[in-house]
Formats: structure tokens, sequence, C-alpha cells
């Protein structure tokens, strides 16, 4: 079971920024806001730990530099005053992050990049190598390219999305409220604040109202649902509020501050569990007798070196099922290259992937992350 001590041994951390905590009451970024911020995550990220920031701001940025009083209605006004705001918001954490001697990336995403098996994992080999590199990546939604159907709806579920996606241990959702209370603290004097939960309690459900932190596009509902597909990959959610002094700190020192939402499962089981939701098999390849045994007894990845044969068409990114020379399944996964790529490289060690293809996508074949022992 995921606690409080456990905080301070995490070492990936997804940090969700509001729009209520980064802007002048809605009117443009907040440099004295952002600043305590940057120190904070720059410290997590010069101590070794892994931090990709999910942040708001951008469409009421654009506001500010079009002289805009209003925020538009219109999608395409929406998205014109995002693509303008996100020079700024950009540009403030580089120079934030840079003045810390840290560099930034920038990564913009919708929901058809996650869902697209290909794209998801251009998507994760991407966001792994710049945390390998050292850079913060600074996520935020495409909002330029966006339909209504391709929308996230909201910042917290696009962070809840990226935990996913890096495997990350916790999950940050900084806000203008303290946290999760049992009732509308505004309302009710006598509310009191949810500290520790499981992301399966039937009373959140009743206690997250759409009216709690209604800022921007999500308020404290849409907190609770990313909680719980952030847990979906054994992630743990801190909602706190980020207007208190060092919160960042205080949650890494796992000090009792917001709510904490501890995922029902361990994340390794819970990540299985996810993926095997989403299998539908679209190739097969014959495994020799080595291979077999490092998947069931080692819990390797799947190397091209121990492939035999490769069956059916199949896209980087679609489920392979992976059996034994008799014809046994033993694996289901995500495969990094094609039908045709795989073909060419089966048997092949990593080392021969640049010579045969021209190009090295992954040194796996499947990653062990994204492969489920049948």
């Amino acid at each position: 079971m995921f606690t409080r001590d456990r905080l301070a041994r995490s070492r990936r951390w997804v940090v969700k920024i509001g729009s209520a905590l980064l802007t002048r009451n809605g009117q443009g970024l907040d440099r004295q806001v952002l600043e305590p911020w940057v120190d904070q995550m720059a410290a997590r990220r010069i101590g070794g730990d892994d931090l990709v920031l999910v942040s708001s701001g951008a469409v009421a940025e654009g506001m500010v530099r079009m002289g805009w009083t209003r925020r538009p209605k219109a999608l395409h006004e929406l998205q014109a005053a995002a693509a303008i705001g996100q020079m700024g918001l950009v540009r403030a954490y580089e120079d934030c992050f840079a003045k810390r001697g840290l560099h930034t990336a920038q990564v913009l995403l919708t929901r058809d990049d996650l869902a697209d098996r290909r794209r998801y994992l251009n998507a994760r080999s991407t966001l792994r190598t710049l945390l390998r590199l050292g850079v913060i990546p600074v996520v935020n939604e495409n909002d330029t390219v966006a339909t209504d159907e391709l929308r996230f709806g909201d910042n917290d579920t696009l962070a809840a999305l990226v935990a996913n996606l890096i495997e990350a241990e916790v999950l940050v959702l900084l806000t203008d409220q303290q946290g999760l209370f049992d009732s509308d603290p505004r309302i009710d004097p006598q509310a009191r604040l949810i500290e520790e939960v499981r992301v399966d309690d039937p009373r959140l459900d009743q206690v997250a109202g759409e009216s709690l932190g209604g800022l921007g596009r999500g308020g404290m509902i849409t907190k609770v649902r990313a909680a719980r597909l952030a847990a979906r990959s054994g992630t743990a959610t801190v909602i706190a509020s980020g207007h208190g002094d060092h919160i960042l700190v205080r949650i890494g020192h796992g000090e009792a501050v917001g709510t904490l939402l501890v995922p029902a499962q361990e994340p390794q089981a819970a990540r299985k569990q996810w993926l095997a939701g989403h299998l539908e098999v679209r190739g097969r390849l014959t495994l020799d007798d080595g291979a077999v045994r490092a998947l069931r007894e080692q819990g390797t990845s799947l190397l091209a070196v121990g492939v035999r044969a490769v069956h059916g068409s199949f896209k980087r990114g679609e489920v392979v099922a992976c059996v034994d020379e008799q014809g046994r399944e033993i694996a289901r996964g995500l495969i990094n290259y094609d039908a045709l790529e795989t073909t060419r490289i089966k048997g092949q060690p990593s080392s021969r992937f640049e010579a045969i293809l021209g190009v090295l996508v992954e040194p796996e074949l499947i990653h062990r992350d994204n492969l489920v022992l049948i």
C-alpha cells in the first residue's frame, strides 16, 4: 500500500499546475509565483529525480497578449489564444529553469496521440529520452490542432495520461484548494480535509462535486477522475494547494499536506492489468527456448536475438503474441518495430539494428513494461 512515507522515496513525478495559480486573476502569467515552484522542481531534478511538468496558462497569456478582456467561447479563437500564449508560457519556464542550469522541452499532445499505439510509443520514447538527458519536459494539450472530439477536456486528465505514459510514481495536482474535503468548505464550516483515501473508495463520487475548485476547464471531480486514471499504472496522486510555501518539498518529505489518493494495486500489477485490457493481437512471434525462459523466469524485455519466426502484418505499437516453438502462447505486448522490420532483425543483436534498418528505434522488440505474461 502506498503511504506518505513512500512519497519521500519516489523518484519519478508528474506535476500539474493549474491556471488559477499561474495567472494574475486570469490576466497573464505571474512570474513571481512561478519562480518558487521552479526552484522546488529544479531541486528534485538536480537531485537525480525525473520530473515532467504539465502546465496550464496558455489561453490566459494569449488573451493578455491580444488585449482581450473576456475568455473567448469559439473553439478557433481559444485555439488561437492558446497558440499565442504558448510562446510566453514556454519562454517563462525556459528562462526560469535556465537560471538553475536546466534545459526544458516543449511537448504538445492530443488524446489521439495517446490512443494510437504507434504514437503512444513515440511519445513514450521521446519523454523517456528527455528524462534520461536530464531535461524537464513541459507538457500541454496541443490546442491548436485539437478538435472537440480530441480534446482531453482539462490538464488534470492530460497529466494523468502522462503519468501512465512514463510510469510515474507520483502525480501532484496543484490547485487553489487545500485538497479534497468531505463537503464543500465554502458552504459547510465543519467540512474536513480528507488526508488519505483509496481511489476506488465510493465516497469520492459523492464529495467531489463539480462546484469544488471550478477552475479553468476542470474542477475537483476532474481531479478525482485523473487520480483514477493515473492509478491504472500504479501512480499515487496528491491534490494540494499551490499557495503553500515549499509545497512540493513538503509533499516530497511525506508531510500530511493535501489529499493523497492511493492506487488500489501496486504499480507493476496495475500497469499489466491496464495493458491486458487494451490487447488486440495483430501478429505472432515464435521464440527460442532461451527467450521463453528469460521472459518467464527473469522478467526481461523481449530481444530480437531470441525470435525465430515472424507471422502476420502489424505496425509499430500494435500488439503481438509471443509463442514458444510448440505454438503455446507465452506473452503479449506492444512491439517497437513493424512486421517487415521485425523480420529483418529477428535473430540479431540490437547492436546490428542500425546497420540493418538504418535506424535504432529501441534496443528491445518489446520492453518489459509493455509486456504481459499469459
